[in-house]
């Protein structure tokens, strides 16, 4: 990936996004994608894991997933910008978030930029969006789950939403993502709304 640039590349709102290991990297991509049509600034941080995953799931490498964000930051930089709470973000996706990663950010013993950076959005009240990628789901996760809900974090598994009746895996991904962006105040204009029940 591109080298760590701690610059403000501009005056524009930002989002930073984490992309961590499980299965579902096409959220995080998507994510990025949706940001820029919105015209907000990204800070990209990545695991190992995350790189491996993208390598497996899509055709796209680390300088591809680099291209959409606006700053990547190494993920063992913890002096980045997005480390500190004076650096002001409109908060944080990690899509997908693995249960390593959220039990880390559960816990506030952080090992790397992803997970400090998510400590940080916590802690200065900022919204923080896990996009929980596990199932089935054991008394231990919901139970990480339930804490990190107490502490102001939204669990948003990425759910497909049948309403909106998806007529490709990438609808259904981007449903998820849309949904996820909500949170954080953004309306992406790929996000299908429910308008009622249809008439017969």
């Amino acid at each position: 990936m591109a080298d760590d640039v701690n610059l403000t590349v501009s005056d524009r709102p930002r989002v930073v996004v984490g992309i961590s290991g499980a299965s579902g990297v096409i959220c995080g991509v998507r994510a990025l994608d949706a940001l820029r049509e919105l015209g907000v600034e990204t800070h990209l941080v990545a695991t190992r894991a995350a790189l491996l995953t993208l390598s497996q799931e899509t055709e796209l490498s680390a300088d591809d997933l680099s291209a959409r964000a606006d700053v990547t930051h190494r993920l063992a930089d913890v002096g980045a910008s997005i480390a500190s709470g004076s650096f002001r973000t409109l908060g944080m996706i990690v899509a997908p978030c693995s249960v390593r990663t959220m039990s880390e950010i559960a816990t506030g013993v952080t090992s790397s930029l992803l997970t400090r950076a998510a400590d940080v959005t916590l802690k200065e009240r900022r919204p923080l969006v896990l996009m929980v990628r596990e199932t089935p789901l054991h008394l231990g996760h919901l139970r990480t789950m339930t804490a990190l809900a107490e502490m102001g974090a939204v669990i948003a598994p990425p759910m497909p939403a049948f309403y909106a009746r998806p007529g490709s895996l990438e609808e259904m991904v981007d449903q998820s993502v849309g949904r996820a962006l909500d949170a954080l105040g953004l309306d992406w204009s790929a996000t299908r709304r429910w308008s009622g029940v249809r008439p017969e």
